[in-house]
């Protein structure tokens, strides 16, 4: 696995041909070093599932990023501005494999088998940004 390791030098963003809207979310994973190889792992670019990949970007996600420090990891989702929250997260509970990944994630999450990613996910604040 790969582990991208270039914080001091940032990140690339993708540009788009029209105005995004960007959604940040929180998640404490299990504080066990082994489980968060495990987690780091299975969301790698080689062992993620495609079919995961294929759903989120069907509900009309553009970009999924997640980010870690320690046991807490943030996810941030980029949409076009007409993105419904909580439609695409209910179409996405439905898709094909997406109740065996929350359920496979789940062990590392510390939450119930059955849980959807919304259930899971706690969308925050924003609190500041640099005002035009």
């Amino acid at each position: 696995m790969k582990e991208e390791r270039i914080a001091e030098d940032g990140y690339p963003v993708k540009s788009y041909s029209e105005p995004v809207k960007r959604y940040c979310q929180i998640l404490e994973i299990s504080d066990n070093p082994e489980l968060i190889r495990l987690y780091r792992e299975c969301h790698s670019q080689e062992n993620s599932w495609k079919e995961i990949r294929e759903g989120i970007r069907s509900v009309g996600i553009l970009e999924m990023e997640l980010y870690i420090f320690g046991n807490k990891v943030v996810m941030i989702v980029e949409t076009p501005l007409d993105f419904d929250w909580k439609s695409a997260m209910a179409k996405l509970a439905t898709l094909p494999r997406q109740a065996e990944w929350e359920a496979f994630v789940s062990q590392f999450q510390g939450c119930d088998a059955n849980a959807t990613s919304d259930q899971k996910w706690q969308l925050m604040e924003r609190m500041f940004y640099l005002y035009e």
